[in-house]
């Protein structure tokens, strides 16, 4: 570049990003050459020039949002249709696999109470048939649903809801937009409770309503079951939304899909194991309000009327399961505050 050769600023377009304040940016350029002597050549500086070499200006962006309905819908099929079909979160073979497999053992009571109604055994449609405690069971029952299905599944489902957005720094991509934290909570917590409710509750409403269609039962048997099946229903509700208030506050404060897992099955089953063993050795049951299954199977034995299985009286159980649950919700709102914005 020659000593004379004027330098003149570039103007780069204007870009409108965000504020107002324009950003400008400065070089510092040199010329040098040598002399003409082969042997005596050196190398000059020759007077340094400054001059603006971009400018832009910010400017908020005017464009139209999408309504927020919208875009928490987004965050909620994005999780729940991962599990049917792709181009949603990428949930993994083992945990559609055994989804399928909580479904299809769920309908067990449905295949027996049908069977055996065709063949026409009353001894053993009564054992399979709807009723008080079947209702109940169906829901609540330790073995082998709230041992090996409904814990593992909200497990699996809870694993990474939140931890990996922590760990890979996703929370970047919803809080970049016009997201708010009680949103993202909302949507992430309504998702693993959807998946738990079609679950119990899916499952439940087609055991009461096949045994009515095929059977053929009256309105008078449909008038005497119905509060009983909505009890059950409520039940249901309440019990997925404890398993998942757990699962996501564990969720929240892991960065891995591990701890989140393993946690929610260990208070579940470990609670449950020490209360026990303190009513075998102790016979006090009261112990039982600490174990989230046991505190929700006690209010729901009372909804709907079957027999109670604990001694001290359910209105504790009913404390136990706000508290549990309040706790959880707010360890979870919590730590879904201080997500940052970028990985952690």
């Amino acid at each position: 570049m020659s000593e004379d050769t004027p330098f003149e600023p570039v103007e780069s377009k204007e870009e409108s990003f965000g504020a107002e304040t324009p950003v400008t940016g400065q070089t510092k350029m040199q010329a040098a050459w040598s002399g003409s002597d082969d042997e005596k050549s050196s190398a000059q500086v020759a007077q340094s020039q400054q001059g603006q070499i971009f400018e832009q200006i910010y400017q908020p962006w005017t464009g139209t949002l999408n309504p927020r309905w919208m875009r928490n819908w987004a965050i909620l099929r994005h999780h729940i249709l991962g599990i049917f079909k792709t181009g949603h979160r990428p949930w993994n073979i083992p945990t559609k696999l055994f989804i399928f497999f909580v479904i299809i053992a769920s309908m067990t009571d449905v295949a027996m109470a049908l069977l055996f109604g065709m063949i026409g055994e009353p001894t053993l449609y009564d054992i399979w048939g709807v009723n008080r405690d079947n209702l109940y069971g169906h829901v609540m029952g330790f073995f082998p649903r709230n041992i090996l299905y409904y814990p593992i599944v909200a497990a699996l489902l809870v694993g990474g809801m939140i931890s990996e957005d922590r760990a890979h720094g996703t929370s970047a991509l919803y809080f970049s937009r016009p997201i708010n934290r009680f949103d993202y909570a909302s949507m992430k917590f309504l998702a693993v409770g959807l998946i738990l409710f079609f679950i119990i509750n899916g499952t439940l409403a087609v055991y009461y309503f096949v045994d009515i269609l095929v059977m053929g039962k009256g309105w008078a048997w449909i008038i005497d079951t119905f509060p009983m099946f909505l009890s059950a229903f409520i039940c249901g509700i309440i019990l997925s939304f404890t398993y998942t208030s757990i699962g996501l506050a564990l969720s929240s404060i892991s960065r891995g899909r591990f701890f989140p897992a393993i946690g929610l099955v260990a208070i579940l089953m470990g609670t449950r194991a020490m209360a026990s063993i303190i009513d075998a050795l102790f016979d006090k049951s009261v112990l039982y309000v600490i174990s989230p299954y046991d505190a929700v199977a006690h209010v729901c034995q009372a909804l709907i009327g079957t027999e109670m299985t604990y001694d001290h009286p359910w209105v504790w159980s009913l404390i136990s399961v706000v508290v549990i649950n309040g706790l959880a919700l707010y360890l979870l709102a919590s730590r879904v505050s201080s997500l940052e914005v970028t990985r952690e």
